[in-house]
């Protein structure tokens, strides 16, 4: 009986092996893919190689086919673009729908509430008519009285109580109100810089373009990429990084207001909303806050030594000389990188490129 389980374990034996052989060359293929981009090793950029190099997630896959037909090249900024994408932003389905099913359980106790004091209301009217009755009848008017009162104690007591039960549920509301707010705060803005994230911003430019059009106003926007921001974290570290994307973000917001709007689009990337202005007007106000960029001296609190100048790069196009939003972000894009390509530290107008 043993000698026909041989060669099934040395199957298995041999399954194993070829398994242990194809996890080894995906470790050598996420690796490669690591190093031949120059990503970070981290396990977002590792997750999104494993998902690319298998086609386990087919968002990411085409994310980055689509990214490397165009560009040929990946960043650390492009992989937490793709990752914030294919997740719900901070806030979890699970999450929202707790809360939601929560509001659901406060209205549910809320009708129950009116209801009840709706009968009670109706009860005690009834039972008031027929102890009138009663008086209007010439009976002994004592019981009648003392019936009375006991009714009416009744109501007060269950009108009280209905009361109480109305204030805590009122209470719960709010601060499951509040904590809806919060949610919806936290997954529209982004919480190193504070500044809106790349969901708000594809809200605000839905809205913006609709006022555009609405009033004959222009509209034009921007992309701006720190400029060597890999080299600073390696240099610096990420806390210093870190710092310094909060620095960049509040001198782009200087220059915002209700007609220009300001996102971080995610990793060092920010994305500018100008209505109003013409592209080279947007241009200008943007080459303005990257002049001021590039003549500040930071300082790497960590050690107190100076850091190399800081600068970004920019892109700007005219959204309504395109058939779409997206693409004029497209041509903000491509404006941003030839800037990049050509030099860095300085403003390109995609209108001048076509």
């Amino acid at each position: 009986m043993d000698e026909p389980e041989q060669p099934q374990r040395a199957r298995h034996g041999s399954a194993s092996s070829r398994e242990i052989v194809q996890r080894r060359k995906l470790y050598e293929d996420i690796g490669d893919f690591l190093f031949a981009h120059d990503l970070d090793l981290t396990p977002l950029n590792f997750g999104v190689a494993h998902d690319y190099l298998t086609g386990s997630h087919i968002g990411v896959e085409k994310a980055v086919k689509a990214v490397l037909a165009e560009r040929g090249k990946i960043t650390n900024g492009w992989v937490e673009n793709v990752a914030a994408e294919q997740r719900n932003d901070e806030v979890t389905p699970e999450a929202l729908a707790s809360m939601l099913d929560k509001v659901e359980e406060n209205l549910s106790q809320f009708t129950g509430l009116m209801t009840e004091s709706r009968n009670s209301a109706k009860d005690y009217g009834a039972a008031l008519q027929e102890e009138v009755k009663g008086l209007a009848a010439g009976s002994d008017n004592q019981p009648v009285l003392a019936r009375l009162v006991a009714l009416t104690r009744s109501m007060v007591e269950k009108t009280r109580q209905v009361e109480t039960q109305l204030r805590d549920n009122q209470k719960q509301t709010q601060l499951l109100k509040s904590n809806l707010e919060s949610a919806r705060r936290a997954a529209e803005h982004d919480h190193l810089t504070g500044l809106p994230n790349r969901r708000a911003f594809e809200g605000t430019l839905r809205e913006e373009l609709a006022q555009a059009q609405k009033e004959g106003q222009q509209l034009a926007v921007a992309f701006c990429d720190i400029d060597h921001f890999k080299l600073i974290n390696d240099t610096h570290g990420h806390d210093t990084g870190d710092r310094v994307l909060k620095f960049v973000a509040g001198l782009l917001s200087k220059v915002s207001n209700d007609q220009c709007h300001v996102a971080r689009h995610g990793g060092e990337e920010f994305v500018m909303l100008f209505r109003g202005k013409t592209a080279a007007e947007a241009c200008e106000a943007v080459d303005s806050v990257r002049q001021d960029l590039s003549t500040r001296s930071l300082v790497n609190r960590a050690n107190g030594e100076r850091m190399e100048r800081v600068s970004f790069s920019a892109g700007v196009a005219n959204v309504l000389a395109y058939e779409d939003p997206r693409a004029a972000l497209k041509a903000a894009d491509r404006a941003l990188y030839l800037a990049k390509e050509h030099g860095r530290n300085r403003v390109y107008l995609a209108a001048e490129l076509d």
